[in-house]
């Protein structure tokens, strides 16, 4: 990314609807070198919106520096936990982040993540709601910038699929992050898991980059039916938003100003209309994927762009997207 810092803050707009309740049900924190995105942050960017509730999503962040290899993910988990104490105390108002936190395991260890999902749930037994393995991975060439260790087709792997059977029975859900040419592979892993409940990121991930650059006219017609065969799958449910990503190709953080959110909306509408007409907005939920969208957009300018998307629905249909389902689907508190 090539903006400078104070980039993102050359399109401000004014909340829409400012009292109208919302869980973001995905965001991440963490605190790296030169690189930091905590409470603060988040209580900052959430401000003219009425957010409610936020529920964390993994982000390979503050992991235990010591001990088996296997259990250095719970770090994050316990690190989570005391920024959501911190947020339960008041010291925000009535503002309440990471309600919800989704850690995470790696599945592929088969029989041997069980008790890695009992640390994880030890750690935040609250709050801690499910497991994120990322799958997302693309053929070699297809991305430019794709680690080499990344493992492909992770969700057919049988080890991993021996340990992802252990999710239910621990009351926990299950994040699929993975990019639209795997959407076959997350659809074969909901029909073998009718049970467990599986949260589609990002829209399915489209690609729109290195290969796939100027492609978004032909994908999405093959991203359309794969949607539509995945919604079929009452156990699972989707995320709408998260593709300003640079994965996702539009460009938006090589402009000379942020998008609006009208210019937001113009150019995702197609994309969310679609899995919101195929899921029903019983199981939808919109989403911020902050900050890592941040590299695209503002905060009260991408909800505007979800308020303006969903101005025709009734009000409970705009009530489940924006606040219902994500409190039912992570088993979240009366806020």
């Amino acid at each position: 990314m090539t903006n400078a810092p104070d980039w993102i803050t050359l399109t401000q707009e004014e909340a829409i609807e400012p009292d109208l309740p919302i869980i973001d049900p995905h965001h991440h924190l963490w605190n790296r070198p030169n690189n930091r995105y905590e409470l603060d942050d988040l209580v900052a960017d959430t401000a003219k919106h009425n957010v409610r509730q936020t529920v964390f999503i993994e982000c390979t962040s503050m992991y235990r520096a010591d001990g088996p290899e296997e259990f250095k993910v719970v770090g994050e988990t316990e690190y989570v936990q005391g920024i959501a104490a911190v947020s339960a105390s008041g010291r925000y108002d009535d503002f309440r982040a990471c309600t919800g936190i989704v850690g995470s395991a790696d599945l592929a260890l088969g029989d041997r993540v069980a008790p890695v999902l009992e640390a994880q749930i030890a750690a935040a037994p609250q709050r801690f709601r499910g497991i994120r393995h990322r799958a997302a991975w693309a053929e070699p060439g297809v991305l430019p910038n794709q680690p080499a260790n990344v493992q492909g087709h992770v969700l057919m792997d049988p080890n991993f699929r021996k340990g992802f059977a252990y999710l239910r029975p621990y009351g926990l859900t299950f994040e699929a992050w993975a990019y639209h040419p795997q959407m076959p592979e997350v659809l074969d892993l909901a029909r073998a898991f009718p049970d467990t409940t599986i949260i589609l990121n990002h829209l399915g991930g489209p690609i729109g980059v290195g290969t796939y650059a100027g492609k978004h006219d032909e994908i999405i017609v093959g991203w359309k039916k794969d949607i539509a065969a995945l919604a079929a799958c009452e156990n699972v449910v989707a995320k709408v938003g998260g593709i300003q990503m640079v994965v996702n190709g539009f460009g938006w953080h090589e402009q000379p100003k942020p998008p609006t959110s009208d210019e937001l909306l113009a150019r995702n509408g197609e994309w969310y209309r679609h899995i919101i007409e195929q899921f029903g907005p019983d199981r939808c939920m919109f989403e911020s994927n902050f900050p890592v969208d941040k590299l695209s957009c503002d905060y009260t300018v991408l909800w505007n762009q979800f308020k303006k998307l969903s101005k025709d629905f009734s009000s409970d249909e705009r009530a489940a997207m924006f606040h219902d389902t994500a409190q039912r689907v992570y088993r979240l508190p009366q806020v």
